[in-house]
């Protein structure tokens, strides 16, 4: 696929999926598509080969299993999250101050609180009613944080404070708050009785759409890319090496997994942290009938690529980047490195990522964090730290993270997703 058409299909992607849970919705329409078979956790699983995939709240983990795969047979995985920065909505959602009706929110991980300031916004997330079921909901344009004008703050352009509490609770209209109540507007677009909602993890998401700009259309801007361009990749890698049983002789299990609250550190039932890949991985042993010891045995052969948004050096801010290694926009996806192990890549990591590219043909580039800024960490140190498996962690270049809207450039993705490719295939 060339860029134009990667960047499209993301663009897609983002649009489809302004929670974790849209994300995973996505994922599952795009693999059912591509004929993969739904697995429940409830059920049990029986062996044989095919094309799986199973869901776990904001997570999704999907696979392909060989004929021949047997107990001791190793996994290629390609690990990414679902979540992105934002703001939760909190219990009683429904205040307001001086006759505007206002939405109670939460800071939800790390945004970059201002670029969250006049924007439409909109509320998306799942609904819980009494019986379970869960219902899928998204308000489109609805919510706005309204900066303080310039006239009645004429420091602001000398330092902006923003209290968490008091200046981030977004605006939905004027009125009565008896008769425009937020979970009642949510309940009436999904189509339920509002007096049956029992629970609810409902977030913020900026509704501007994906564009491409710039000289040649080369640069692309949109919301959540930290981290859905990585779960687009691996999505688009495995459905692309799965094309026509391509993984079916490449002497390993393919796997795609996606998880949650990444943002949040990864300690959940759907994190990177909990044991939802475990799970899998073992009951997959288990169908091939792997005994403990074979199963490490698979662990100890296999690899996990851990793709995240890392940082393109910024032209206004050059110093902030180690001055040495210094990856550009358009250059190729990161191999991220750190000494103090945030992130998992070693020197046999390294050989595999610079294999994999070389095979699909594209280049890579160091990314290390400049001494004087601590580097952010991702899911390859949890994977590797809980399952032993070697992992390398790698990632698309940003502009703008944990923005409400980040930058990239369009060859980036679309080089990201084609390495993945090459990994799975076994390079």
């Amino acid at each position: 696929m060339d860029s134009v058409a990667h960047i499209t299909d993301l663009a897609d992607f983002i649009v489809a999926s302004p929670t974790s849970y849209h994300a995973v919705a996505e994922s599952a329409r795009r693999l059912t598509a591509a004929g993969f078979t739904r697995r429940l956790e409830t059920e049990s699983w029986d062996g044989g080969a095919g094309r799986f995939f199973v869901e776990r709240e904001g997570a999704v983990i999907a696979w392909v299993q060989p004929e021949q795969a047997h107990a001791t047979t190793p996994f290629r995985i390609l690990g990414s999250h679902t979540d992105s920065p934002s703001f939760k909505l909190k219990p009683k959602p429904t205040t307001g101050a001086h006759g505007w009706l206002q939405a109670a929110v939460e800071v939800y991980g790390g945004p970059l609180l201002n670029s969250w300031l006049d924007r439409e916004l909109e509320l998306a997330g799942r609904l819980v009613t009494l019986d379970g079921t869960v219902h899928l909901v998204r308000t489109g344009p609805f919510l706005r944080i309204p900066q303080l004008a310039v006239h009645l703050d004429r420091g602001v352009n000398d330092g902006l404070v923003l209290d968490r509490q008091r200046h981030l609770q977004p605006v939905y209209g004027v009125g009565d708050l008896a008769h425009a109540d937020v979970l009642a507007h949510l309940a009436t677009i999904a189509g339920v009785d509002p007096t049956a909602i029992a629970g609810y993890d409902v977030l913020v998401a900026d509704t501007q759409e994906p564009r491409r700009f710039g000289l040649d259309g080369q640069l692309f801007a949109a919301g959540r890319m930290d981290n859905l361009t990585s779960v687009h990749a691996g999505l688009a890698a495995l459905l692309a090496a799965s094309d026509g049983g391509a993984t079916d002789d490449a002497g390993h299990i393919t796997v795609f997994a996606a998880f949650d609250h990444e943002e949040l550190g990864s300690a959940s039932t759907s994190g990177a942290s909990g044991p939802f890949l475990d799970d899998v991985l073992t009951r997959i042993g288990a169908s091939l009938g792997a005994t403990t010891s074979e199963r490490l045995q698979a662990y100890a052969a296999s690899w996990c690529l851990s793709a995240d948004a890392g940082h393109a050096i910024h032209p206004n801010y050059p110093e902030r980047h180690d001055p040495a290694n210094r990856p550009i926009a358009g250059g190729g996806p990161l191999l991220k490195i750190n000494a103090n192990q945030r992130y998992a890549t070693d020197a046999l990591g390294a050989a595999l990522w610079t294999r994999s590219c070389a095979a699909a043909g594209v280049a890579s580039q160091d990314f290390v964090s400049n001494n004087t800024v601590p580097c952010g960490s991702t899911i390859g140190p949890l994977t590797a730290t809980r399952l032993g498996i070697r992992t390398v962690d790698v990632g698309t270049p940003l502009l703008s993270m944990h923005s409400a809207r980040e930058l990239c450039h369009i060859d980036d993705p679309t080089a990201l997703s084609a390495a993945v490719q090459a990994f799975f295939r076994g390079a």
